[in-house]
C-alpha cells in the first residue's frame, strides 16, 4: 500500500448482515455495475451491469423471474455513452449512444425506454444505477494516483450531501488544496453463506475495477411487506485486495394493499467521511409515502446535507418493490403441499 493512504476510514463498520439466507416465498433481486478500465485507468469506463429476480421456494430452490445484462462503454472525463448494448436486446437502448451519463440522464432513458419506466423490472434498475454508479467511476483514478476528471466545482458541490457539508471533511480538503490520502476501507468478507443462488453470476474485479453490488429481498409477513435491503461500492487496488468504498443497509415495511411505505430506517456501514452516517436517519422519512413514484420522490425532496447520494439510490429502488411483492409467494409451503 503506498505510504500516503490511510487504511482506516471514518465510520468504518458493517450493515448487520449483507448476505441474509433466502426466505421462503420472497423475491431477491440482485444487481451488479463493474466498473472496468481495460485501456488504463485514465481510458474508457467499460460497464458491465448484472442483475436478476429470484423467487425462492418452500424447498429453498429458486425460479429466476426476470434477469438482464447491459454493456456500455463510456467515454472519459465527459462520462458520454460511446456503446451500448444489452441481453435481452432492446431497441430503444442505441437512443442513448451520444447522451452524457450526468444531470438529464435519466430523462434521456425515459425517453428512449418508455416503456422501462415504471416496469419494476431488473433492465429498468440497471440503467436507472448506472448514474449513481459513475459517480464512484473516479474513485479508480485517486487509487492509481491520477487526478479524477473533475466535472463540477467545490463551490457547486458545497451542502449537496451529508459527505459535502460545508466545513466538513471532503469539502475542506478539496478547497485547501491538499487532498487527503486515499483511504482504504476494510476488505469486503467472503460470503460465508455457502449458497449457490444467493446471487446472480458476475466475474471476480481485475485491478482498479469497482462494483456496486445491491441486494433486495422482499416477502410477506403477517400481512405486511418487508423490504431487507443492503448495498456496496468497493475497489480492487494495485495489491489485488477488494475494500468496501461505501455500505448502507435498509430496511422498510410496506402496506402490500395500497403500497406505501409504513417505516423505513437505515443502516450505514463504512463510508468515506466522518460526517456521511448522519445521513442514515433520512430514511425515516419516506413512512406515509407510496412506492409509485418514489424515484422522483426522492430526487426531489432528498437533498442537502440531511441525506446522502449513494444512500438516496437504495431509496429510489424501493420503487420497484411493489412488483417485487406482487411476485413474492406469501404462503410457500402450501406449493409443496
Amino acid at each position: 500500500m503506498p505510504p500516503d493512504t490511510d487504511p482506516a476510514p471514518p465510520a468504518a463498520r458493517f450493515p448487520a448482515v449483507f448476505d441474509p439466507p433466502r426466505r421462503p416465498g420472497s423475491v431477491r433481486r440482485t444487481t451488479t455495475h463493474d466498473l472496468l478500465r481495460p485501456e488504463g485507468v485514465p481510458g474508457p469506463v467499460a460497464v458491465d451491469a448484472r442483475g436478476r429476480d429470484l423467487r425462492t421456494g418452500a424447498d429453498g430452490e429458486g425460479t429466476v423471474l426476470d434477469a438482464a445484462r447491459i454493456g456500455v462503454l463510456v467515454e472519459m472525463p465527459g462520462r458520454e455513452i460511446r456503446e451500448i448494448h444489452a441481453d435481452p436486446p432492446h431497441p430503444g437502448l442505441q437512443g442513448l449512444a451520444g447522451t452524457r451519463i450526468a444531470a438529464g440522464y435519466r430523462r434521456a432513458v425515459a425517453a428512449a425506454v418508455p416503456d422501462a419506466v415504471g416496469s419494476g423490472r431488473v433492465r429498468h434498475q440497471l440503467l436507472d444505477d448506472l448514474a449513481g454508479a459513475m459517480v464512484i467511476s473516479g474513485y479508480a483514478n485517486k487509487g492509481a494516483g491520477i487526478a479524477p476528471p473533475r466535472l463540477s466545482a467545490p463551490a457547486e458541490r458545497a451542502d449537496l450531501c451529508a459527505g459535502w457539508a460545508t466545513g466538513g471533511t471532503l469539502l475542506t480538503s478539496l478547497t485547501s488544496g491538499r487532498p487527503r490520502p486515499v483511504r482504504f476501507g476494510p476488505p469486503v468478507p467472503a460470503d460465508g453463506t455457502g449458497d449457490r443462488l444467493g446471487w446472480h453470476e458476475f466475474d471476480a474485479l481485475p485491478v482498479h475495477g469497482m462494483r456496486r453490488r445491491r441486494r433486495v429481498d422482499v416477502w410477506t409477513e403477517n400481512g405486511v411487506g418487508v423490504v431487507d435491503c443492503a448495498f456496496r461500492d468497493s475497489y480492487v487496488g494495485v495489491g489485488g485486495a477488494e475494500t468496501v468504498v461505501h455500505e448502507y443497509a435498509v430496511r422498510a415495511r410496506v402496506d402490500p394493499a395500497t403500497l406505501e411505505v409504513l417505516s423505513s430506517e437505515a443502516e450505514p456501514g463504512t463510508l468515506p467521511a466522518s460526517e456521511c452516517p448522519a445521513a442514515a436517519a433520512s430514511a425515516a422519512r419516506l413512512a406515509g409515502t407510496p412506492l409509485t413514484g418514489v424515484r422522483r420522490h426522492v430526487s426531489r425532496e432528498f437533498t442537502g446535507t440531511s441525506t446522502c447520494t449513494h444512500l438516496n439510490d437504495i431509496l429510489r429502488s424501493l420503487e420497484d418493490v411493489g412488483a417485487l411483492l406482487a411476485a413474492a409467494d406469501p404462503d410457500p409451503a402450501r406449493r409443496t403441499t
